[in-house]
Formats: structure tokens, sequence, C-alpha cells
């Protein structure tokens, strides 16, 4: 069985009147036309980002143009519940960040943070290439809508955000409580996996979720305590110490599993 091959056209999310003709551009009319040969009346697959596939016939292809004709509109079901967001400190080396920007959304989740936390090693994100990387996942694994994509966010504007749902902020580790007015900071020990809940425990199916992965040298006291003073609960991965990239990762495909339909 020939494999189905999509192109991408959020264009036709954008479109208030069901849309019939459309023009496929860029890169993927390019991929169409000079990688995959295809010509006048060949059927390819579209889909805009935005929850719909649809069937189309090429009608024109010259040079690096090429028009189509949309035969049917597939409205596609939701295959989880609930809103998924990670917000992940990026890691010094880009290939990690888009390994995992591409693995995720091939597991599917709905929108990606980048945080400017105490300990990041990287300040800046190229967002195009992210985003390119993740309409490239989405068309390879068949799923209905894009993830949405925010640039970097210093970690006190995001946590000041008000959010929907279940707030939580991965760690390694534990907190006692705050000192008293001329008492000491409390010391900080290491988590052993079992004084936080397992992040998969604590997470409500239906229930939009937000999960905070810090860098490699983790979050510092100060940015856990205020994510506590804002509603975020410490939890746990596990008893393995992991990568930013893979924590990250296990944490979308926890919530994935809790929420999957």
């Amino acid at each position: 069985m020939k494999e189905e091959r999509f192109f991408y056209a959020p264009e036709l999310a954008e479109q208030e009147v069901s849309p019939s003709r459309g023009d496929l551009e860029g890169s993927e009319a390019n991929h169409a036309l000079r990688v995959l040969r295809l010509g006048v009346g060949d059927e390819i697959r579209l889909m805009d980002g935005k929850g719909t596939f649809y069937r189309a016939t090429i009608t024109t292809a010259t040079g690096h143009r090429l028009l189509y004709q949309i035969d049917e509109a597939e409205p596609q079901q939701p295959a989880w519940q609930g809103h998924l967001h990670l917000a992940m400190a990026p890691t010094k080396l880009m290939d990690r960040v888009e390994w995992f920007a591409e693995k995720a959304t091939e597991i599917g989740f709905d929108e990606l943070t980048f945080l400017d936390t105490q300990f990041s090693e990287r300040k800046v994100v190229k967002e195009e290439r992210i985003d390119k990387i993740l309409i490239s996942a989405v068309k390879q694994s068949h799923k209905a809508w894009r993830p949405k994509l925010n640039g970097m966010t210093r970690f006190k504007d995001f946590i000041m955000q008000e959010r929907e749902g279940d707030k939580f902020i991965c760690h390694c580790q534990t907190l006692s409580p705050l000192p008293r007015e001329g008492e000491s900071l409390p010391s900080i020990t290491d988590v052993d996996g079992e004084t936080m809940p397992l992040l998969f425990d604590v997470l409500h199916p239906g229930v939009p979720s937000t999960v905070l992965i810090g860098p490699e040298g983790d979050f510092s006291i100060e940015e856990v305590r205020l994510a506590m003073e804002h509603g975020y609960k410490s939890v746990t991965l596990g008893r393995s110490r992991l990568r930013t990239e893979t924590a990250a990762l296990v944490a979308v495909h926890m919530m994935h599993l809790k929420n999957a339909l």
C-alpha cells in the first residue's frame, strides 16, 4: 500500500468560506513537484494544522507553482483530552532541543514554551527552525493539530501568568517549609524518588496540564519556591536522573498517556 504523504497548508484554516481551490507554496510545492515529481491529476493530502485533513487533486503544476482542487474536507477528532503544555529550559546544544520537539510532536501535545531560567545555558532559540521541525513531525505522524510554539520567556513572567488546569514543576530537590523570621534557610536534600509524587500519578485526565522542566543545572530553589507560591505542584519523573530533553519527553509522554482517548 502506497504511503500517504501530507502537505502543510495553514491558509486553508484561515479562509472563512469552505475553500474549493488553493495554491501550495514554497518548500511544500517544491517537495511535491521536484522530489516526488507529482503532476496534474495526482491526488494529494493536505492538512491545515487546525484539525482538518483534505483530499485534493493537482490541477496545475508548472515550475515552482502547484494549484489544487479540494475534493473532500475531513475534520479530525482529537486523539487526546485537555491541553498539554510543556515549558522547558532549552539545552546548550540545539540538536537536543530539536530532537525533543520532533519526538514530542510525534507522541502528541499542544503547546511548547522555552524558559529563561537562572541556570539556563542557552538564552536564544531560533523559533523558525523549531517551527519547521514541528511541522515536519506533524506531517510525518499524521497529526491534525500543529503544536503552538512560544518563544523564550523569562521564568518569572511565565509563572505569573494565569493558566487553566493543573500546574506542575519537575525538579531534583526537596523543600523544607519556609523558615520563620530569624531562622536560617533550611537545607536542600536530593530527592529519593519517594519524597515527591510521580507526575503520572497526579495528572487528571481531561484537565489542562502545564509542566515545567528545568535546565541541566535544575531550577534554583528560589524558582521552585516561586512556582509553588503560584500554584505549581512539585513532582518527580522517577528515580533516574534525566537530561533536560529526556525529562521533557518523559513528561509529554506521561501527559499523553493519561489523556489519550
